[in-house]
């Protein structure tokens, strides 16, 4: 209960202070990470709670699978074919070039055996742009920016789970077993497009009709069908949260818009949670033991690797120079790194709690770098911060909140 308690003041302090954070570099994903850090182990020892807790892993999978269904929303398949020839080159030239350029330095900083390195190398490929919500998640920024960052956040999880799973078994001397990897993946990809499909066509008949105040539901519902549906089949859960986000989307856009503010919500509250716990795992005996060779890696990972990775990938594109610089620094590592990361220190290989450690200490860096410059970034692309918050009460003439409400439209 006490860490329910501490969520609790956390998420009310960073809603209290979101205002001053659209406009400065004070971060809520920041605020989470430091308030589970100080109640955790490492700090006051209020809560106890360690790497190997069934609630980690599963807050993490929960957490990842919810924000990639509701950046599948907005990365329908018409959004997608429009700006494919980015996301293709992101995905298909951009994350190998990082995969690699880790699992190297890794290698010879770190100490790590070969197929280790390049399994750390596939966990810290993929990215996620959550945390630059003052670029992805504003109309004013260019569209063309904002597609290319959630596509490639959205799909990189999934591809990069393949090679998690074949470098983790080489890793432990077992098989990859290439075939069961295939198919969990395209199972997964079946099912979310699947149900999203039955379902969003299924809504098209006169007979299922939505009352409107519920209608921001029907997307949740196919969420959890999804989500249990590829854990009862061992499907990756994933590919499928995205895939049924974009299918929804594509099929039936008038659902996921309603959907929308409820889902970006929702996606909010399980990232914070899975921040609070992942910052009381952070301790100081997990920072100090590294030594300056893995913090150098990790300074590197994300200063150097993925932005010359994801500029090489973009080169001879009609992107502008800006937005190129833009999309190559915000690379940040969030759930699925979080996810695999625990996948690796429960696995048994010889060096599971170093790969962790790293896991972890890159992705504190990650969130404290890219969570506290998305608004000076904004700003170089020329867009203001939000200047017409609401305040805590009306202005002298305003009408209160209860008599501004919007109609609802049929």
């Amino acid at each position: 209960m006490a860490l329910v308690l501490a969520f609790g003041v956390v998420l009310l302090l960073s809603v209290s202070l979101s205002g001053v954070a659209a406009r400065t570099v004070l971060s809520t994903a920041l605020m989470f990470l430091v308030a589970g850090a100080l109640i955790g182990p490492g700090g006051f020892d209020i809560v106890e709670l360690g790497p190997g807790h069934g609630m980690v892993a599963a807050l993490a999978d929960i957490a990842l699978f919810t924000v990639l269904f509701t950046d599948g929303q907005r990365a329908n398949m018409h959004a997608l074919r429009e700006n494919w020839r980015l996301s293709g080159r992101a995905l298909g030239l951009g994350m190998p070039l990082t995969m690699v350029g880790i699992a190297v330095p890794a290698h010879f900083l770190a100490g790590l055996d070969w197929p280790t390195a390049f399994l750390l190398g596939a966990i810290l490929s993929p990215t996620d742009p959550v945390f630059a919500a003052a670029l992805v998640g504003r109309s004013d920024i260019p569209l063309r920016l904002r597609r290319l960052l959630n596509v490639e956040s959205g799909l990189n999880d999934g591809l990069a789970l393949p090679f998690v799973l074949i470098f983790l078994a080489t890793a432990k001397h077992e098989s990859s077993h290439w075939t069961k990897v295939l198919e969990e993946l395209a199972l997964g990809l079946v099912l979310g497009f699947g149900i999203a499909a039955l379902v969003a066509l299924a809504w098209r008949s006169k007979v299922l009709t939505a009352e409107p105040r519920l209608q921001p539901l029907g997307p949740v519902a196919i969420a959890v069908v999804v989500y249990a549906g590829c854990h009862l089949t061992h499907a990756n859960p994933y590919l499928a949260a995205f895939a049924a986000g974009s299918t929804l989307a594509t099929l039936d856009p008038v659902t996921a818009e309603r959907f929308e503010p409820f889902g970006d919500l929702l996606a909010e509250l399980t990232k914070f949670a899975a921040l609070l716990v992942f910052g009381a795992l952070i301790t100081p005996e997990r920072l100090s033991h590294l030594g300056w060779q893995g913090w150098l890696l990790a300074v590197v990972a994300i200063v150097v690797i993925r932005p010359v990775s994801l500029l090489v990938s973009l080169v001879r594109t009609k992107m502008p120079r800006r937005e190129r610089l833009t999309a190559a620094w915000f690379g940040p590592k969030g759930f699925a790194s979080v996810v695999y990361g625990l996948l690796a220190l429960q696995s048994g290989i010889p060096d599971n709690q170093l790969v962790f450690d790293l896991v972890a200490v890159t992705i504190a860096l990650s969130i404290v770098l890219h969570s506290s410059t998305d608004v000076p970034v904004a700003k170089l692309l020329r867009v203001e911060p939000p200047d017409n918050l609401p305040a805590g009460r009306p202005e002298p003439g305003e009408p209160a909140a209860a008599d501004r409400r919007a109609p609802e439209s049929a």
